[in-house]
């Protein structure tokens, strides 16, 4: 089913966020992500190269709706800062990228971390939402 993506950065999160809570469709993911490197127009992340398109296609093959909001987690530098505000923002408590998060009910009902979400069986688990 169609996948309706919509890409936030830290500088515009809230609003983008709020649109995201307000849409219909469920299931909703929040997949927090490494910015793209601008001299090789690649995620600086190994991980998320690895990650991303496995996530896609399971997302795009599942027979639901899916709203997926693609949060930007700044360069490296700006990710390695303790304070980063999705490190420290009490709902997410981001520990690394590519974070996946179910979002339902207003509210995380599971979640791969980063050395996980490549993981088919994990994502499958994920998508079923458990």
């Amino acid at each position: 089913m169609p996948v309706k993506v919509l890409d936030a950065s830290l500088s515009n999160f809230d609003s983008v966020f709020e649109k995201f809570r307000s849409e219909a469709s469920s299931p909703k993911f929040i997949l927090f992500l490494a910015d793209n490197d601008p001299s090789t127009s690649l995620s600086w992340c190994p991980d998320c190269v690895r990650a991303e398109p496995v996530i896609y296609k399971k997302l795009e093959a599942t027979s639901n709706d899916v709203v997926l909001l693609r949060a930007y987690v700044g360069d490296r530098p700006t990710w390695r800062t303790p304070l980063h505000p999705w490190r420290v923002d009490s709902k997410f408590k981001l520990t690394g990228v590519p974070t996946l998060i179910l979002w339902e009910n207003d509210a995380i009902k599971g979640r791969l971390e980063d050395h996980e979400a490549h993981l088919e069986n994990k994502i499958d688990a994920l998508l079923a939402g458990n």
